[in-house]
């Protein structure tokens, strides 16, 4: 556990990176919604915010007067064991509170926050602030990866940022990592932060395999848009290529052909796709099918972090062939906190990595992402394997 005053320091700096993320927004930015997987700017700064206030505020400092108390109502996200809340798809539908009014909640809270902590001390309350912070970390990214998802379906395709940099490219050359077959530990096992989905460390088999040191390019890609990889029926799983066909998926998300040339939405605009940057923006049923196409696999969760050592990672989420399960042994938290990862342990696939969105601090080689196989508003690519 990190010591409370560098934990306080975390906290604060923390706070400070998400409202940083924004300030390139227009006021119009903040309240945008254009599908129920991506929330709208103030509700992320509201809702980091309210985490710290319902888990750590209202319990446990004497006296607390919540800000506002319809607060619990509109910026509670899942938890079913707090109450009710706004449905998800009508976050964007909260043109009140005013984003004044939600940046006037996050110092409320932010103050009260470093005085309870100046004051208290507490293993278990230095753990509530942990993971509170790396609860608004998360937050950090899903802020840049929504803010991307509205302004790249903006007709206008407007600049968010010239100085954040969403592609860049792995100069390193292409080559095969073999790892022997083995009996192999799994999972997080130090001091240091991690969430409950990464603990109960175990013992797996693996056979010998071999996983590429470098992730797949955007160049490799359009050859397999070239070669017809979207009309072939036989290299997708059948729900991925219903996907495709209720959907009329021909190419990654924000990727436009103009005029025979392939352009795709970034964070700097519309810009023309570069064939030696990383892929991204794919779906785990795109993922597989490209593997498929190439004669080769996704690596599993397992295979990912036995052999991580051995390249470089942290562009992308990767996507791996694993289902998203509990560990052996994994214990479910009680009350609500327990609902953080628990609850959401069917039909997802694992991630692995990190991405160029990722928050400083919030990387490590144990963590494991999750999300439904058809979504791709992340920062999302794959590495093979065989």
């Amino acid at each position: 556990m990190i010591l409370t005053d560098s934990l306080l320091d975390f906290f604060l700096e923390t706070r400070k990176h998400s409202e940083d993320i924004c300030i390139p927004l227009e006021i119009e930015d903040y309240v945008v919604q254009p599908i129920v997987d991506v929330s709208p700017p103030k509700w992320h700064l509201g809702h980091t915010t309210w985490f710290f206030e319902e888990f750590i505020l209202k319990p446990h400092a004497k006296n607390y007067v919540l800000f506002d108390e319809d607060f619990s109502f509109v910026f509670n996200s899942y938890y079913e064991t707090v109450g009710k809340r706004v449905v998800r798809s009508d976050r964007g539908n909260l043109s009140r509170p005013s984003v004044k009014k939600v940046y006037a909640y996050r110092k409320y809270v932010t103050d009260n926050i470093k005085q309870f902590f100046n004051n208290t001390q507490g293993e278990e309350l230095n753990s509530l602030l942990e993971i509170g912070i790396h609860h608004e970390k998360q937050h950090q990214e899903l802020l840049l990866t929504d803010i991307k998802y509205i302004l790249g379906n903006n007709p206008l395709l407007p600049v968010y940022s010239d100085s954040f940099e969403d592609h860049p490219a792995e100069s390193h050359s292409q080559d095969w990592i073999t790892i022997e077959e083995g009996i192999y530990e799994i999972g997080h096992k130090t001091n240091d932060f991690c969430y409950d989905n990464e603990l109960g460390r175990h013992k797996v088999f693996l056979h010998t395999y071999e996983i590429s040191n470098k992730l797949v390019t955007n160049g490799e890609y359009i050859e397999f848009i070239k070669t017809g990889g979207y009309q072939r029926f036989d290299i997708w799983h059948a729900e991925g290529w219903d996907w495709v066909n209720q959907n009329h998926v021909t190419s990654p998300l924000y990727w436009h052909n103009i005029d025979g040339e392939w352009h795709h939405y970034t964070s700097r605009g519309l810009q023309k796709v570069k064939k030696e940057e990383p892929l991204t923006h794919v779906s785990y049923f795109e993922a597989f099918a490209y593997a498929q196409w190439k004669g080769y696999r996704l690596p599993t969760e397992f295979e990912w972090e036995v052999a991580q050592a051995f390249f470089p990672w942290g562009k992308r989420w990767e996507w791996t062939e694993s289902a998203y399960l509990p560990y052996p042994n994994y214990q479910k938290a009680d009350g609500a906190l327990g609902e953080y990862n628990g609850k959401f342990m069917v039909n997802q696939k694992v991630l692995r990595g990190g991405s160029v969105a990722t928050p400083v601090k919030h990387t490590r080689h144990t963590y494991r992402n999750f999300f439904h196989p058809q979504l791709r508003w992340q920062f999302t690519g794959l590495r093979l394997a065989k």
